[in-house]
Protein backbone atom coordinates (compact mmCIF):
# COMPACT_ATOMS: atom_id res chain seq x y z
CA UNK A 1 0.00 0.00 0.00
CA UNK A 2 0.99 3.50 -0.69
CA UNK A 3 0.29 7.03 0.82
CA UNK A 4 -1.66 7.64 -2.68
CA UNK A 5 -3.84 4.73 -1.56
CA UNK A 6 -5.68 5.55 1.23
CA UNK A 7 -7.69 2.84 2.72
CA UNK A 8 -11.21 2.91 1.51
CA UNK A 9 -13.81 4.01 4.20
CA UNK A 10 -17.08 5.41 2.14
CA UNK A 11 -20.10 3.75 3.23
CA UNK A 12 -23.15 5.81 4.47
CA UNK A 13 -26.72 5.40 5.93
CA UNK A 14 -26.95 8.86 6.72
CA UNK A 15 -26.58 11.99 4.39
CA UNK A 16 -23.59 12.43 5.87
CA UNK A 17 -21.20 10.36 3.95
CA UNK A 18 -18.86 10.05 6.99
CA UNK A 19 -21.46 9.02 9.80
CA UNK A 20 -22.90 5.78 10.07
CA UNK A 21 -25.59 5.10 12.33
CA UNK A 22 -26.08 1.98 13.27
CA UNK A 23 -28.99 0.44 15.03
CA UNK A 24 -27.20 -0.59 18.19
CA UNK A 25 -24.05 -1.20 19.62
CA UNK A 26 -23.55 -4.56 18.15
CA UNK A 27 -24.49 -3.25 14.71
CA UNK A 28 -21.85 -0.53 14.95
CA UNK A 29 -19.39 -2.47 16.31
CA UNK A 30 -19.75 -5.08 13.17
CA UNK A 31 -19.75 -2.27 10.88
CA UNK A 32 -16.36 -0.32 11.97
CA UNK A 33 -14.91 -4.05 11.83
CA UNK A 34 -16.40 -4.64 8.08
CA UNK A 35 -14.29 -1.12 7.66
CA UNK A 36 -11.32 -2.72 8.85
CA UNK A 37 -11.64 -6.21 6.88
CA UNK A 38 -12.09 -4.23 3.77
CA UNK A 39 -9.27 -2.38 4.11
CA UNK A 40 -7.04 -5.26 5.45
CA UNK A 41 -8.47 -7.45 2.53
CA UNK A 42 -7.50 -4.78 -0.07
CA UNK A 43 -4.27 -3.81 1.57
CA UNK A 44 -2.90 -7.08 3.29
CA UNK A 45 0.27 -5.01 4.41
CA UNK A 46 -1.86 -2.38 6.29
CA UNK A 47 -0.72 -0.23 8.96
CA UNK A 48 -3.51 -0.13 11.30
CA UNK A 49 -3.89 2.46 14.39
CA UNK A 50 -5.76 0.24 17.52
CA UNK A 51 -7.49 1.49 20.56
CA UNK A 52 -8.31 0.31 23.68
CA UNK A 53 -11.06 0.50 26.23
CA UNK A 54 -14.75 -1.14 26.34
CA UNK A 55 -15.53 0.38 23.21
CA UNK A 56 -13.97 -1.69 20.69
CA UNK A 57 -14.55 -5.37 22.66
CA UNK A 58 -17.02 -6.37 20.11
CA UNK A 59 -14.97 -4.91 17.47
CA UNK A 60 -12.31 -6.54 18.08
CA UNK A 61 -14.37 -9.95 18.39
CA UNK A 62 -15.90 -9.29 14.65
CA UNK A 63 -12.37 -9.44 13.58
CA UNK A 64 -11.53 -12.75 15.09
CA UNK A 65 -14.33 -14.22 13.82
CA UNK A 66 -13.50 -13.05 10.34
CA UNK A 67 -9.95 -14.15 10.85
CA UNK A 68 -11.20 -17.80 11.75
CA UNK A 69 -13.72 -17.54 8.87
CA UNK A 70 -10.84 -16.93 6.75
CA UNK A 71 -11.89 -13.80 5.62
CA UNK A 72 -8.62 -11.90 6.96
CA UNK A 73 -5.51 -12.50 7.76
CA UNK A 74 -2.98 -10.68 9.51
CA UNK A 75 -0.04 -11.52 8.23
CA UNK A 76 1.73 -8.50 6.59
CA UNK A 77 0.21 -6.35 8.35
CA UNK A 78 1.72 -4.11 11.29
CA UNK A 79 -0.62 -2.33 14.31
CA UNK A 80 0.45 0.43 16.46
CA UNK A 81 -1.26 1.59 19.72
CA UNK A 82 -2.31 4.69 20.03
CA UNK A 83 -1.25 4.69 24.39
CA UNK A 84 0.01 2.66 27.15
CA UNK A 85 0.25 3.58 31.10
CA UNK A 86 3.35 4.27 32.55
CA UNK A 87 4.69 2.23 35.49
CA UNK A 88 2.97 -0.92 33.78
CA UNK A 89 4.79 -4.06 32.77
CA UNK A 90 3.88 -5.64 29.60
CA UNK A 91 2.46 -8.35 30.91
CA UNK A 92 0.52 -6.66 33.98
CA UNK A 93 -3.35 -7.55 33.14
CA UNK A 94 -4.14 -3.92 32.88
CA UNK A 95 -1.53 -3.26 30.50
CA UNK A 96 -2.87 -2.08 27.00
CA UNK A 97 -0.47 -4.64 26.18
CA UNK A 98 -2.07 -7.19 27.50
CA UNK A 99 -5.80 -6.11 26.50
CA UNK A 100 -4.49 -6.33 23.43
CA UNK A 101 -2.96 -9.87 23.46
CA UNK A 102 -6.77 -11.09 25.40
CA UNK A 103 -8.95 -9.42 22.65
CA UNK A 104 -7.08 -9.82 19.22
CA UNK A 105 -3.40 -10.37 19.15
CA UNK A 106 -3.26 -13.99 20.73
CA UNK A 107 -6.78 -14.85 18.13
CA UNK A 108 -4.86 -14.25 14.98
CA UNK A 109 -1.79 -14.42 12.53
CA UNK A 110 -0.56 -11.36 13.57
CA UNK A 111 3.33 -11.36 13.79
CA UNK A 112 4.15 -10.29 17.42
CA UNK A 113 7.23 -8.45 15.83
CA UNK A 114 4.48 -6.61 14.10
CA UNK A 115 2.60 -5.29 17.10
CA UNK A 116 3.66 -2.09 18.74
CA UNK A 117 2.63 -0.17 21.70
CA UNK A 118 5.07 2.04 23.67
CA UNK A 119 7.10 0.58 26.61
CA UNK A 120 5.18 1.71 30.16
CA UNK A 121 8.42 0.18 32.05
CA UNK A 122 11.08 2.67 29.69
CA UNK A 123 13.90 4.13 32.98
CA UNK A 124 13.95 6.79 29.85
CA UNK A 125 10.77 8.33 29.17
CA UNK A 126 11.89 10.84 26.69
CA UNK A 127 13.86 8.21 24.32
CA UNK A 128 10.86 5.59 24.72
CA UNK A 129 8.73 8.77 22.96
CA UNK A 130 11.12 9.48 20.49
CA UNK A 131 11.62 5.82 19.53
CA UNK A 132 7.55 5.39 19.44
CA UNK A 133 7.48 8.44 16.86
CA UNK A 134 10.04 7.53 15.24
CA UNK A 135 8.75 3.96 14.52
CA UNK A 136 5.64 5.27 13.51
CA UNK A 137 7.57 7.24 10.93
CA UNK A 138 10.02 4.89 9.67
CA UNK A 139 6.74 2.54 8.86
CA UNK A 140 5.17 4.97 6.65
CA UNK A 141 2.88 6.40 8.84
CA UNK A 142 -0.82 4.60 9.78
CA UNK A 143 -2.57 3.71 7.19
CA UNK A 144 -6.02 3.05 9.38
CA UNK A 145 -6.58 4.23 12.74
CA UNK A 146 -9.25 3.37 14.93
CA UNK A 147 -10.57 5.61 17.95
CA UNK A 148 -13.00 6.22 20.95
CA UNK A 149 -14.07 8.98 22.43
CA UNK A 150 -13.64 10.16 25.88
CA UNK A 151 -16.56 11.83 27.78
CA UNK A 152 -14.83 15.03 27.93
CA UNK A 153 -13.74 14.76 23.87
CA UNK A 154 -10.28 13.14 24.69
CA UNK A 155 -9.09 11.21 21.77
CA UNK A 156 -6.29 8.71 23.36
CA UNK A 157 -5.02 10.00 26.44
CA UNK A 158 -4.97 13.87 24.77
CA UNK A 159 -7.05 15.77 27.03
CA UNK A 160 -8.50 19.06 27.05
CA UNK A 161 -5.81 21.47 26.22
CA UNK A 162 -3.65 19.08 23.53
CA UNK A 163 -2.68 20.92 20.60
CA UNK A 164 -3.34 19.89 17.60
CA UNK A 165 0.09 19.43 16.70
CA UNK A 166 0.96 17.54 19.40
CA UNK A 167 3.34 14.46 19.39
CA UNK A 168 3.76 11.21 20.99
CA UNK A 169 4.25 12.52 24.90
CA UNK A 170 4.13 11.87 28.37
CA UNK A 171 0.76 12.61 29.40
CA UNK A 172 -0.67 13.82 33.42
CA UNK A 173 -4.25 11.86 33.24
CA UNK A 174 -7.36 13.61 34.45
CA UNK A 175 -9.28 12.71 38.04
CA UNK A 176 -12.42 11.86 35.12
CA UNK A 177 -10.20 10.25 33.01
CA UNK A 178 -9.07 7.96 35.81
CA UNK A 179 -12.23 7.32 37.77
CA UNK A 180 -13.54 6.23 34.12
CA UNK A 181 -10.19 3.44 33.91
CA UNK A 182 -10.75 2.36 37.49
CA UNK A 183 -13.63 -0.15 36.62
CA UNK A 184 -11.01 -2.26 35.22
CA UNK A 185 -8.45 -2.24 38.73
CA UNK A 186 -9.34 -3.73 41.93
CA UNK A 187 -9.09 -0.01 42.82
CA UNK A 188 -8.88 3.88 41.95
CA UNK A 189 -5.58 4.08 43.73
CA UNK A 190 -4.33 1.29 41.38
CA UNK A 191 -4.69 3.52 38.43
CA UNK A 192 -1.71 4.42 36.84
CA UNK A 193 -2.01 8.69 37.02
CA UNK A 194 0.74 9.09 33.76
CA UNK A 195 0.32 7.57 29.87
CA UNK A 196 2.49 7.40 26.83
CA UNK A 197 0.28 7.78 23.91
CA UNK A 198 0.07 9.38 20.35
CA UNK A 199 -0.67 13.06 19.90
CA UNK A 200 -2.79 14.54 18.15
CA UNK A 201 -0.83 15.59 15.13
CA UNK A 202 0.22 12.15 15.46
CA UNK A 203 -3.11 11.00 14.84
CA UNK A 204 -4.41 13.58 12.37
CA UNK A 205 -1.13 12.16 10.18
CA UNK A 206 -3.24 8.74 9.77
CA UNK A 207 -4.10 8.31 6.39
CA UNK A 208 -8.00 7.17 7.45
CA UNK A 209 -9.17 7.04 10.77
CA UNK A 210 -12.40 5.47 12.08
CA UNK A 211 -13.98 6.69 15.49
CA UNK A 212 -16.45 4.38 17.06
CA UNK A 213 -18.71 5.56 19.70
CA UNK A 214 -21.37 3.57 21.62
CA UNK A 215 -24.24 4.62 24.46
CA UNK A 216 -25.75 7.66 25.30
CA UNK A 217 -23.24 9.02 27.79
CA UNK A 218 -21.46 9.38 24.66
CA UNK A 219 -23.62 11.28 22.93
CA UNK A 220 -22.73 14.99 23.98
CA UNK A 221 -18.97 14.24 23.31
CA UNK A 222 -19.67 13.09 19.83
CA UNK A 223 -21.86 15.87 18.95
CA UNK A 224 -19.35 18.17 19.94
CA UNK A 225 -16.91 15.94 17.73
CA UNK A 226 -18.87 16.33 14.50
CA UNK A 227 -20.89 19.32 15.22
CA UNK A 228 -18.93 21.74 17.57
CA UNK A 229 -16.67 24.53 17.18
CA UNK A 230 -12.95 23.16 16.40
CA UNK A 231 -11.58 23.63 19.76
CA UNK A 232 -8.60 22.60 22.03
CA UNK A 233 -11.64 22.41 24.85
CA UNK A 234 -12.64 19.12 23.03
CA UNK A 235 -10.05 17.46 21.46
CA UNK A 236 -12.07 15.29 19.42
CA UNK A 237 -13.16 18.09 16.93
CA UNK A 238 -9.67 18.79 15.78
CA UNK A 239 -10.99 15.49 13.64
CA UNK A 240 -12.75 17.83 11.71
CA UNK A 241 -9.93 19.14 9.85
CA UNK A 242 -9.12 15.50 8.59
CA UNK A 243 -9.91 15.24 4.99
CA UNK A 244 -10.91 11.24 5.15
CA UNK A 245 -12.58 10.64 9.11
CA UNK A 246 -15.57 8.04 9.35
CA UNK A 247 -17.73 8.30 12.32
CA UNK A 248 -19.51 4.70 13.52
CA UNK A 249 -22.17 5.13 15.91
CA UNK A 250 -25.18 3.53 17.95
CA UNK A 251 -27.91 5.66 17.96
CA UNK A 252 -28.09 6.37 21.65
CA UNK A 253 -24.59 7.98 20.74
CA UNK A 254 -25.73 9.63 17.80
CA UNK A 255 -28.78 11.28 19.53
CA UNK A 256 -27.44 14.49 19.85
CA UNK A 257 -26.67 15.33 16.37
CA UNK A 258 -28.99 17.21 14.32
CA UNK A 259 -31.88 15.86 12.62
CA UNK A 260 -30.28 16.49 9.00
CA UNK A 261 -27.21 13.64 10.14
CA UNK A 262 -29.64 11.67 11.15
CA UNK A 263 -32.51 11.19 8.64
Amino acid sequence: MTSSDPPATAETTTPNPNVLICDNAEAASLRAAKLFAASLHSWPDLKIGLATGGTPVEMYAQLVRFYEQDLISFAEAKTFNLDEYVGLAADHPQSYRSFMEQQLFSHVNLDPRNAFLPNGMATDVDAEISRYEQLITDSGGIDLQLLGIGHNGHIAFNEPGSAPDSRTRLVDLTERTIASNARFFDSIDDVPKQAITMGIGTILEAKAIVLLALGSDKADAVRLAIEGEVSASHPASFLQTHANVTYVLDEAAAKGLSSALKQ
